[in-house]
């Protein structure tokens, strides 16, 4: 049984205070990048994460599948802008595992909260 409604809203902020904390350090000299991706990013993915994070919370999706929807989605973890800086596609790459490890970690620790 739930204890209290799930807070996405506070999941999405925290994934996004993350993200700008992980590519933060990685990528100084590309601040405006960075928030700019991060911000397609998260247009792109919120409502996504929304329904499967609610899902996860009701018990409708086990954690297993919620994992699985979260990475079936890595190659939509576009980092455009950062990639035209000069960012080698390697650092894309573990930029997408990073950001997608994140999102999965706060979204289970959100639902745990709410448990």
């Amino acid at each position: 049984m739930i204890k209290k409604p799930i807070d996405i809203t506070e999941g999405l902020n925290e994934v996004k205070t993350v993200l700008f904390q992980i590519f933060g350090k990685e990528y100084v000299n590309f601040k405006e990048e960075t928030k700019k991706d991060i911000e397609t990013f998260m247009r792109a993915s919120k409502n996504k994460l929304e329904r499967w994070t609610t899902l996860l919370s009701k018990k409708q999706i086990t954690l297993d599948e919620y994992e699985w929807l979260v990475k079936s989605q890595k190659e939509l973890f576009v980092f455009n802008e950062l990639e035209k800086a000069g960012v080698s596609k390697m650092r894309i790459r573990q930029l997408r595992k990073n950001t997608i490890k994140a999102v999965l970690d706060i979204g289970k620790s959100l639902v745990k909260k709410n448990i």
